[in-house]
């Protein structure tokens, strides 16, 4: 596993994580279940957006925004925030017109995770 020092240069807020999580061991838990949880969520947004199903893409970016802010990956969260509130307010035009932008973010944020965790 690299150092925490790797995300910190790739603008991860580690010690905010710490902060609401406790210690490195759960820390690295977390991210690994949110690294883990990828694919599925992915594929549930794409789903949600193609059956404008506004009401649970914003559940589901809700969620993300929650990880996101745990483990101090704040720009992404912010991020997630706006697509959440595009959901609540069944903003379909604000999603369709930022997805591939949202997915696109999520796949780097993962791809560094993915290098930090070494797996």
């Amino acid at each position: 596993m690299k150092t925490v020092d790797f995300l910190k240069n790739n603008n991860i807020d580690v010690d905010h994580g710490l902060e609401l999580l406790g210690d490195i061991d759960f820390y690295n838990e977390t991210m690994t279940d949110f690294y883990n949880s990828y694919n599925e969520r992915v594929t549930n947004l794409t789903n949600y957006k193609n059956s404008n199903d506004t009401e649970n893409y914003g559940i589901l970016a809700h969620a993300i925004k929650s990880d996101c802010k745990y483990l101090g990956i704040m720009s992404f969260a912010d991020m997630s925030y706006n697509h959440e509130m595009a959901g609540k307010s069944a903003d379909i035009n604000f999603i369709n017109t930022n997805f591939d932008a949202y997915i696109a973010e999520y796949t780097r944020i993962i791809n560094i995770l993915k290098e930090y965790l070494e797996v």
